[in-house]
């Protein structure tokens, strides 16, 4: 069984989609738990209403410490082996949850698998595919570089409504840090990766909506996002073999560089003139061999 976890708080606006966008998977052998932390607009009467159409769907409704704290006691509510946190503004794509059951039938315990995901604004105008095919320790902490089509992307998987794993995976790496209320899926995926057998599959599978009065907007706008990550990736750091920080460094100088040659390549007109010239000069050579 495969349990998907929804943490809400007054929801009211995505919360029918949510619920309906998992029933839409037509796949049996799966339960959505929906923890919601005491909302006091229509979303109780909603889950209510379809809790009582469609057994699958599990809820309680109380007041909690934050995201983490709901998402660890959907996590001890869960019946399933495979678990997945959707979001309730996020939404999976069409037999999301059937794919996901036939390829954990093969893959050894714990594992941890990752998806595309399709990252949409407030006008339901597409703004980025993310695809993180480098999922080892020193790719996550590296979070940004040239992809296999010359661009620049995120390694980091941006939601978790495009990736799965088992239960089992928090007993060797422990449930979602209570005290962290916006980095808390940046976390769980450094720790996961270090004792999981993680997979990356070139496929859609989540959604993500990213809209004003968010969360994660407004804590990305105001700029307090990126610190905070940043600072957690550099504690996280020093917690790993020397080897392996000094790899960090090296791909780090290596991730700089490639950016800024990316970078020039586009806009040689915002090199230094000194600099723009011999860049032009070796452009104009190379074209007449």
């Amino acid at each position: 069984m495969i349990s998907v976890i929804t943490p809400v708080y007054n929801g009211e606006k995505f919360i029918e989609s949510c619920l309906q966008n998992v029933i839409n998977q037509n796949f049996a052998e799966v339960e959505h738990i929906i923890v919601d932390g005491g909302s006091t607009d229509k979303t109780i009467d909603i889950i209510k209403d379809y809790a009582n159409q469609h057994p699958h769907i599990h809820w309680i409704s109380e007041k909690d410490q934050g995201q983490s704290d709901a998402m660890n006691k959907g996590i001890s509510m869960a019946q399933g082996s495979i678990i997945g946190i959707l979001n309730v503004d996020d939404f999976y794509e069409p037999k999301v949850i059937s794919r996901i059951s036939e390829l954990f039938k093969t893959l050894p315990e714990p594992s941890l698998i990752v998806g595309n995901c399709h990252k949409w604004d407030h006008r339901d105008k597409l703004i980025q595919i993310n695809k993180p095919k480098r999922l080892r320790t020193v790719d996550l902490l590296m979070e940004k570089q040239i992809n296999d089509d010359g661009m620049i992307d995120t390694s980091f998987p941006l939601n978790p409504s495009a990736y799965f794993y088992h239960k089992s995976l928090h007993q060797k790496i422990g449930v979602y840090k209570v005290e962290e209320h916006y980095a808390m899926d940046v976390d769980f995926l450094l720790k996961a990766v270090r004792v999981a057998h993680v997979k990356y599959f070139n496929e859609t599978w989540g959604n993500y909506r990213y809209y004003p009065g968010t969360k994660t907007f407004d804590d990305s706008t105001n700029g307090t996002s990126q610190t905070r990550v940043q600072q957690l990736f550099k504690e996280y750091a020093k917690t790993l073999p020397l080897i392996e920080q000094w790899e960090i460094r090296l791909t780090g100088i290596i991730n700089f560089i490639s950016l800024k040659i990316f970078y020039f390549s586009k806009y040689p007109q915002r090199l230094p003139e000194s600099i723009h010239n011999r860049f032009m000069k070796s452009i104009s050579y190379l074209n007449t061999k």
